[in-house]
């Protein structure tokens, strides 16, 4: 199947519980850290809600 890696670029500090919850769904716990995802509608929907948090590494 497809992949896609994403990378924090932004703290989590100031935001709310549900998007800490999704970055660390996505196995995402420091800034600057790139993990690999599979491309299904269930991550691409978590990363469009924390898209302010991180960019799609090419």
């Amino acid at each position: 199947m497809a992949t896609f890696k994403v990378k924090q670029v932004k703290s989590r500090i100031n935001a709310p519980k549900d998007q800490k919850a999704t970055l660390i769904a996505l196995g995402l716990h420091k800034i600057g850290q790139v993990v690999e995802l599979e491309d299904t509608p269930s991550n691409r929907g978590m990363v469009r809600k924390v898209f302010h948090l991180v960019e799609e590494v090419k």
